[in-house]
C-alpha cells in the first residue's frame, strides 16, 4: 500500500491501515511523545450497531434523537432514539468514487440553523478522482430522510492525479463557518511540495462560507483573503492528511490529527481566536522531525508526537470530552491510530500536550471519532462497529 489510513477498502487489519495516509533532521521541538500510563478508571465501551464500512458519526444540531452514520461506499444511516431506520437518511452511492483505498463518503457536516434551514453537507470523491463538496436538505415532513435531488454544488477541489490523501473532514467551526480538511493531493513525499504551496487547496485545512443555494463566499478574516497568488479559502497550511480534527465544544479550540508518512504521526493545536495562517510544516517538517530540504516560514510545532516505531501508523483526531457522564475523562481529548487499538486520552492546554495515558479501551480498524449535541462521544470501526463510551 502506498499509504497507511483508516479507508481502506478491504476489511483486514492490514488492509484498513491504507486509507488515512501513514507510509513512507532536525524540526520544530516542544513535541509531547505517546508513552502508555495509567488507565482511566470505569470507561467503557457500548455497542450501537454494525455497519458497512463505517467512517464517521455526527448528530444534527438541536435534534437529541437522532444519530448519523456516514457509510464510506456512499450511504448515510440514520438512528433514531438508538434504533436504526430501514431507509438510509441519504444514499448517493452513484455518485460516489470508493474504488480507492481512501475515497468514498468520507464525511457529513450540518448547518448551524439546521432545524430551519435543513442544510447539511457532504464530502466525496467522484468518478475523476475529485474531491466535491456538496449541500442538501433535508426532505420537507420527514427529518429522517433527506431530498436526494436537493443537491447544489459548494466547491470542487481538484485532486485528479492520485486516489490516495483526500482529508475529508467537514466541521462547521463555533465562528459559524465551515471548515475543509484536503489532504496534498496524494502519491508519496509531496512529490509537488502542494503542503507549502498556498496556491492550491490541496495540504489544507479551509474555511468557507457556503451559500443557501450553493457556492460560497470567503470570510473577511481568512489569512489570505486579500493576497494576489494565494487562495482565499485556505486557513492554515502544511498538513499532509489532516483526516480528522475538531472542535473543542467548549473553549471552541481547534484540534488536528494529521496523518504522517515513514516515522511520526502529529496531532496539532490551535487555540480559538487564532491559528489564522498557521503552517504545520509538511513536507519540510514530518511531525517534530525534518523531512526534507526546504523553508517552511513559521512552522508550528506539533502539541503531540507518536510514533511509528511505538506501533502507530495512522492517527485518528478525535474530540475533547465534555460529556457530564465521563467524569474521569472530562477535558481530556480522545485520540487513536488506524494501526494500533489502543485509544488515548491526553490533556490539551496552554498549547501543550500532558498526561497522555491510555484509557484501557482498544477499537481496531479505527476510522473515526464522533460526537451527538449531548456531547457523548463515539468511536467508529472501519470494519463496522460504532462504539459510544460510557461510565460503567
Amino acid at each position: 500500500m502506498s499509504l497507511r489510513g483508516p479507508l481502506a477498502g478491504a476489511l483486514t487489519a492490514i488492509a484498513v491501515a491504507a486509507v488515512v495516509g501513514a507510509c513512507g533532521s532536525s524540526g520544530p521541538a516542544g513535541a509531547a511523545t505517546v508513552a502508555p500510563a495509567a488507565r482511566a478508571s470505569r470507561i467503557g465501551l457500548q455497542r450501537i450497531g454494525v455497519f458497512s464500512q463505517p467512517v464517521y458519526v455526527a448528530a444534527a444540531p438541536g435534534d437529541s434523537h437522532r444519530l448519523f452514520v456516514v457509510q464510506r461506499t456512499g450511504r448515510i444511516i440514520v438512528l433514531v432514539g438508538g434504533r436504526r431506520r430501514g431507509r438510509p437518511f441519504l444514499d448517493i452511492s452513484g455518485k460516489v468514487n470508493a474504488s480507492g483505498e481512501e475515497q468514498g463518503l468520507l464525511s457529513i457536516a450540518f448547518a448551524p440553523d439546521y432545524q430551519t434551514s435543513g442544510r447539511f453537507y457532504v464530502d466525496y470523491t467522484d468518478a475523476s478522482n475529485n474531491i466535491r463538496i456538496v449541500q442538501y436538505r433535508r426532505a420537507d415532513g420527514n427529518a429522517d430522510v433527506a431530498d436526494a435531488g436537493s443537491a447544489r454544488a459548494v466547491l470542487t477541489i481538484d485532486h485528479h492525479a492520485e486516489s490516495n490523501h483526500n482529508g475529508g473532514q467537514l466541521q462547521f467551526g463555533p465562528d459559524g463557518d465551515l471548515y475543509i480538511g484536503v489532504g496534498d493531493g496524494g502519491s508519496e513525499d509531496d512529490p509537488h511540495n502542494y503542503g507549502q504551496n498556498t496556491g492550491v487547496l490541496v495540504g489544507k485545512l479551509l474555511r468557507i462560507a457556503p451559500r443557501p443555494g450553493g457556492g460560497y463566499t470567503i470570510p473577511a478574516s481568512n489569512p489570505f483573503a486579500h493576497q494576489a497568488g494565494r487562495r482565499a479559502e485556505i486557513w492554515a497550511y502544511g498538513l499532509r492528511n489532516p483526516w480528522r480534527f475538531s472542535f473543542d465544544r467548549r473553549t471552541g479550540d481547534l484540534i488536528i490529527g494529521d496523518v504522517g508518512q515513514d516515522t511520526e504521526e502529529e496531532i496539532d493545536f490551535a487555540r480559538r481566536g487564532h491559528g489564522a495562517g498557521a503552517n504545520y510544516g509538511w513536507s519540510v517538517f514530518e511531525g517534530d522531525r525534518r523531512f526534507k530540504q526546504g523553508s517552511a516560514p513559521g512552522a508550528v510545532s506539533p502539541v503531540l508526537v507518536a510514533r511509528h516505531s511505538d506501533g502507530y501508523c495512522a492517527i485518528i483526531g478525535g474530540y475533547v470530552v465534555r460529556d457530564p457522564a465521563l467524569p474521569a475523562l472530562d477535558g481530556r481529548y480522545l485520540f487513536g491510530d488506524n494501526c494500533k487499538a489502543q485509544i488515548n486520552s491526553v490533556l490539551l492546554s496552554g498549547g501543550q500536550a500532558r498526561q497522555n495515558r491510555a484509557t484501557g479501551l482498544s477499537v481496531g480498524d479505527l476510522s473515526a471519532f464522533g460526537q451527538d449535541n449531548a456531547g457523548h462521544v463515539y468511536a467508529v470501526s472501519l470494519a463496522g462497529p460504532v462504539y459510544r463510551f460510557v461510565q460503567r
